[in-house]
């Protein structure tokens, strides 16, 4: 009894100790006052640090499951477990002095960015329907309070009612897409479910008609078009901090989510799906890319990028095969990288009492600051996809993905709405060198923020440089993980 109890404990241990820390911050929190805050802070830091070595000391070769396969343990969850970690540090990193010159640096926030790190984990490793759910719930209603935290502003309180509201209607989709497949398939386990459907138990009318409905709820939680209606609100009315931790840490979990529920579960139904995430696809980076051009704030104009950019993430999901999947997950993995820096710079930028979210406001950085230019340059450069910064390869591997599964009229249509997308990623940078500045206040940013922000641009190059180390870690986990020979 003693061994099952292990054996279902051990693969899930890094959600445990981070519930269990969860639980002594909150207490610790009850007693500290607001000159304490940094102690919630720090214990923060070493519960996502004890995290990762808990992640990394419990992996074992090949696909563990747990909980009566309601739980997965395998390597590509745990790869993504270790860039989540070290997205939600970095989010951290960036954020606490944004938020203490703010009044919003509490213990409030760490809770729930530590619950919405426990609801990704749990979705990263699910592996039947009721799990997916839960970790999608346990992240949705922790990003709900976070966008809603700045309480005397009406702006992130109407920004959290829209995400409430459509978050609970797309929660409503999937339940009743997952409803539909369990009453053709008798099942809420995603490998019983795939073998129902390749052997032909399955009712396959309802099955293409829960489908629908499924990836439509997976559309709305990747934001692409037609369900993104949510994201350049949410992106502008949230507190900077809180629309990084959105943007994200959470595609890692979403690109695992999809992944577990398209391939592993409903890998039979390809043929259904995937003309769904072409159209989702197209329409995304047409839109995405065109109606960022029209955007005078950064915010929304990073919230369509998004959108554009998740298009271009569904094409390599809907390429198939190992190069496919390691490209997405490639993909996912470097837009976050890009992410991260990119509201990095917007809060390094911020001071008391200003939001440095208008693209007037990095006119002449170049004067202000050539480092802090440089940065955001080596970022805007690889959002657009040009070499030799990892962008371009994230982009280059997706389309050849593509072209190999034999969508070459889609790869041409990527490359023509990249080109397009490249515009509002450029223009960033001739505000920064070529036009003057509108303030000359100075640029304070605490060291450690610093110290990130130069990591982060530089490994932005770096990885652009020398990307392959990183490519075979996604393309071996898809292969080693979805069981993809």
């Amino acid at each position: 009894m003693n061994m099952d109890l292990m054996t279902n404990l051990m693969p899930a241990s890094a959600e445990i100790f981070l519930l269990c820390m969860v639980c002594v911050i909150l207490i610790a929190d009850l007693l500290i006052n607001q000159q304490g805050r940094m102690l919630t802070y720090m214990l923060a830091q070493l519960t996502l640090l004890g995290c990762s070595v808990i992640t990394v000391g419990t992996h074992e070769p090949g696909v563990v499951f747990a909980f009566n396969n309601l739980f997965v343990d395998d390597l590509m969850s745990d790869v993504l477990k270790l860039l989540t970690y070290l997205a939600v540090s970095m989010m951290l990193v960036y954020s606490r002095q944004y938020l203490m010159v703010r009044n919003l640096f509490s213990g409030e926030f760490i809770v729930l960015t530590l619950f919405a790190t426990l609801g990704m984990m749990v979705m990263i490793s699910a592996n039947h329907f009721l799990s997916l759910y839960l970790g999608l719930e346990i992240l949705s209603l922790s990003m709900y309070a976070m966008v809603a935290l700045q309480r005397d502003s009406a702006v992130a309180t109407e920004a959290a009612m829209k995400y409430f509201v459509l978050g609970a209607l797309a929660s409503g989709l999937l339940l009743y897409g997952m409803s539909m497949l369990y009453g053709a398939t008798g099942s809420l386990e995603l490998g019983v479910i795939s073998n129902a459907i390749q052997y032909g138990v399955a009712d396959k009318n309802l099955m293409v008609f829960g489908l629908v409905f499924i990836v439509s709820g997976l559309a709305f939680k990747l934001g692409v078009v037609p369900f993104h209606m949510w994201v350049p609100d949410v992106y502008h009315g949230a507190p900077t901090a809180m629309t990084m931790l959105i943007g994200s840490a959470p595609k890692l979990a979403a690109f695992a989510f999809a992944t577990r529920i398209l391939v592993e579960g409903l890998q039979p139904l390809v043929e259904h799906w995937s003309g769904m995430l072409i159209i989702l696809s197209v329409a995304s980076m047409a839109i995405g890319n065109l109606t960022a051009i029209a955007q005078t704030n950064i915010k929304r104009m990073f919230a369509y990028s998004t959108i554009a950019h998740m298009g271009f993430l569904l094409l390599g999901l809907l390429s198939g095969g190992v190069e496919g999947y390691g490209s997405a997950m490639f993909y996912a993995v470097i837009y976050v990288l890009m992410s991260l820096g990119g509201f990095g710079m917007i809060m390094l930028l911020s001071r008391e009492g200003f939001e440095a979210d208008t693209l007037n406001d990095f006119k002449g950085l170049n004067q202000r600051s050539p480092w802090l230019a440089f940065m955001m340059l080596l970022l805007m450069f690889s959002m657009a996809g040009v070499p030799p910064t990892v962008g371009f390869y994230a982009k280059f591997s997706v389309l050849n993905a593509v072209v190999q599964a034999g969508y070459l009229w889609l790869a041409v249509a990527a490359v023509l709405f990249s080109l397009i997308g490249a515009f509002y990623y450029l223009r960033i940078v001739k505000l920064m060198y070529f036009d003057a500045p509108e303030s000359h206040a100075p640029i304070h940013c605490s060291q450690d923020s610093a110290l990130l922000i130069s990591i982060n641009g530089v490994g932005v190059l770096a990885l652009g440089l020398l990307p392959g180390a990183l490519m075979s870690i996604c393309a071996v986990s898809v292969q080693q993980s979805l069981l993809l020979f």
